[in-house]
């Protein structure tokens, strides 16, 4: 019985081997989970897992041709960079899937199952791995899912190819300064020295100005040069941009690539077959990948300026996935943490406690809800101890700001005082009057008690009004809070009673009395 799935082949007859897999899932709503399953099954085959890794990635918006390219870069890799990797004229192109049209074939990041070994110049051996991404910009992707899979795959390639279309413009520019900065801020430990991220491959297709600069790596080296040129002319934003990408990259390069042809753009059953391919196309695909995929042009990937091997870079995945629910967590953070000081920060005056309680459930609930529709990968059950996390620690903060409220609030201030006054005025009292029905041992005791106070209160002022021995000023207040909270806070409210009570009596009494004519 013939297949009915037989293993693509390539276009110089030896079998390719592998299928693209789905490492980064997109979900309905806007969640990307990381299948740690398949990505390990991929990375720690005992074969590789201890070999260092290449990763080239092509990003870019979408149904421009990403998986197209990357099928060549298959067959290149397949052929072992033999001179005729090229192959055949009728051999229809295989791999990563693609198909002509106006809507979109990938979604999350792709990678390719089966690694392959090439050797570098010094003999050893590196493992090369390609990734799809998701096209930027269609109609089902928000801006952040572009950029959360722009950074994603950014973060983790050592060469990301950024595939344009015509020409490098200004929102190209924009966008890729919007999505490597979502990248950057997930890699929280980044020392802000060294550039956080590889190789980034500006690949401009369709281009049409060959008069203005040729074809290649020479041609795009001339417009790059100028589209990234920062002069005093410019605009402060349009400088910053340009600042900006550079950076971040360690190394920038271009490559301008003519159009494939009338027949691969319009014929809606193109297979990806060179016979179609114009030659103008073909000659410069025979320098783009090499530059990309030989031996001696690969780029190892590196963290911290340390090459990684495949067991490493698993950890990485899941490392840049943990960096992404944290920078999610910090931006809830902000978002609390900036709302709460509008209500009780700074200068603000004194809140009750319970409108600051109020204030607190509304904007931690703000906060959890920016997190929950962030986009994270992992999905829900990943992210749940960070959304634990950042609970923890809108709750510290909140403490904070009751300790800032309470310190503005004048009766606050001037309990420990008042609470030692009044002791003090007590114990005066009471040893006079013990004084007088000749109870000397009791009176005794209160001139000891008056004395302690009087110590009490003076130290307090001192610590209080010159900064120096805080923590005894500290214990002074606790002292204080206790007398208060566990004795005279129940006689002033039972007095307070009292005198409510008598003031009512007084007005029944004096509405009871008959009037006089």
């Amino acid at each position: 019985m013939e297949n009915e799935n037989p293993s693509p082949v390539s276009a110089s007859g030896a079998l390719l081997k592998g299928k693209p897999l789905q490492v980064v899932l997109a979900g309905e709503e806007h969640q990307f989970e990381l299948d740690e399953g398949i990505l390990e099954t991929v990375l720690l085959d005992p074969s590789i897992q201890d070999k260092k890794v290449a990763i080239v990635s092509v990003a870019g918006a979408f149904r421009k041709g990403k998986s197209f390219l990357l099928d060549f870069f298959l067959r290149y890799l397949n052929a072992k960079g033999h001179p005729d990797w090229l192959g055949d004229d009728e051999s229809p192109l295989e791999g990563f899937s693609w198909r002509g049209g106006s809507e979109r074939e990938t979604t999350g990041i792709l990678l390719w199952s089966e690694p392959f070994i090439c050797k570098l110049p010094s003999g050893e051996e590196v493992v090369v791995l390609l990734m799809d991404t998701q096209g930027a910009f269609d109609s089902e992707s928000t801006v952040k899912d572009c950029a959360t899979v722009f950074a994603l795959s950014t973060m983790i390639s050592s060469v990301q190819v950024f595939n344009l279309t015509q020409n490098i413009q200004e929102d190209d520019l924009q966008h890729l300064q919007l999505f490597t900065e979502y990248g950057r801020l997930a890699l929280e430990d980044n020392d802000n020295v060294s550039k956080p991220f590889q190789c980034l491959e500006f690949l401009v297709r369709d281009w049409s100005f060959p008069y203005e600069a040729q074809y290649g790596a020479a041609g795009g080296r001339k417009i790059l040069e100028r589209r990234l040129q920062v002069s005093d002319k410019q605009h402060s934003e349009l400088q910053q941009i340009r600042r900006h990408i550079r950076s971040c990259f360690k190394d920038i390069g271009c490559f301008l690539m003519p159009h494939p042809g009338l027949r691969v753009a319009t014929n809606p059953h193109f297979d990806g077959r060179l016979k179609d391919i114009e030659s103008d196309f073909k000659e410069q695909l025979k320098v783009l990948v090499p530059l990309l995929l030989d031996e001696s042009n690969l780029v190892v990937k590196e963290i911290n300026g340390v090459e990684i091997t495949c067991r490493e870079l698993v950890e990485y995945f899941k490392a840049t996935a943990e960096a992404n629910n944290l920078a999610a967590v910090s931006n809830a953070k902000n978002l609390y943490q900036k709302e709460m000081e509008t209500v009780c920060g700074g200068d603000q005056p004194y809140l009750h406690p319970d409108a600051l309680e109020r204030e607190h459930n509304r904007y931690m609930e703000k906060a959890l809800e920016m997190f929950r529709v962030a986009r994270k990968m992992g999905g829900p059950q990943f992210s749940q101890p960070f959304l634990e996390q950042l609970q923890t620690e809108i709750e510290q903060l909140y403490e904070n700001f009751q300790k800032h409220n309470e310190g503005k609030n004048i009766f606050s201030s001037a309990r420990t005082p008042a609470v030692l006054f009044t002791v003090l005025a007590i114990a005066y009292v009471l040893s006079g009057l013990f004084g007088i029905v000749g109870m000397e041992s009791f009176a005794n005791l209160m001139n000891v008690v008056l004395g302690v106070f009087l110590i009490l209160l003076v130290a307090w002022v001192y610590a209080r009004y010159s900064g120096e021995y805080r923590n005894v000023g500290q214990h002074i207040d606790h002292v204080a809070d206790l007398l208060w909270d566990n004795a005279l806070a129940q006689i002033y409210a039972k007095m307070m009673e009292q005198g409510v009570k008598h003031s009512v009596q007084q007005m029944s009494q004096q509405s009871a009395k008959p009037k006089k004519d």
